[in-house]
């Protein structure tokens, strides 16, 4: 028998209470976590109640996966698994290439991060590596090219998103066209029918 639906979403300032009972129960340094809500995702029960939480920072391309924290970590694996689906889907939304994590749980090795050798360590973002702990990483793209900048990548992905854009809206007004010329061939079809019914009736078309 399947269980209660859960909701997986982004915190928001409403889930404080909640979130600000497990940081404090669960993690050894919450300090500066409430002014970073919006960085977390929460399961939820439907009524309500924060299942679990963890959160993705980002930096430069890079996502930072960190203080996960649950109400019962008996199901612990089961709300890793929900947060994880949608950080993924967070992280490739932002075009981030690389995630790490600090995460002890055995889930994130399952879940395709891996331990991080020293080719991968030089790639951790400077402001991170102060963290002490067991690097986990995983990339999700292709970094962009030397001296490429975030930002500059994200204008060339717009400018390629806009230009897909243009070519569907194209392509909408093409089938639009071809629509409304159907339209006016059948509405004349149908005006040659009734005038032809009409002339019969009349008895000027012989039939």
């Amino acid at each position: 028998m399947e269980g209660p639906t859960l909701r997986v979403r982004r915190a928001t300032v409403d889930d404080l209470p909640q979130l600000r009972a497990l940081w404090q129960a669960q993690l050894p340094d919450a300090s500066g976590l409430e002014r970073r809500v919006t960085e977390f995702q929460v399961v939820e029960s439907p009524e309500g109640r924060v299942l679990a939480a963890v959160a993705l920072t980002m930096h430069e391309g890079h996502g930072l996966i960190h203080s996960e924290v649950f109400a019962d970590f008996a199901d612990a694996d089961r709300y890793r698994a929900l947060l994880w689906e949608r950080l993924e889907q967070v992280a490739r939304n932002h075009g981030l290439y690389r995630v790490w994590t600090r995460e002890e749980a055995p889930f994130w090795a399952r879940c395709g991060l891996q331990l991080a050798g020293e080719p991968q360590l030089d790639r951790l973002p400077e402001i991170w590596r102060s963290l002490k702990g067991r690097w986990l990483t995983l990339q999700l793209r292709e970094p962009p090219p030397e001296g490429l900048s975030i930002e500059k990548e994200f204008e060339l992905y717009m400018q390629a998103e806009r230009r897909r854009t243009e070519a569907l809206l194209e392509r909408a007004r093409w089938i639009k066209r071809i629509a409304t010329l159907v339209a006016i061939i059948l509405a004349g079809m149908v005006l040659m029918a009734v005038w032809y019914l009409l002339q019969r009736r009349t008895g000027l078309v012989p039939p």
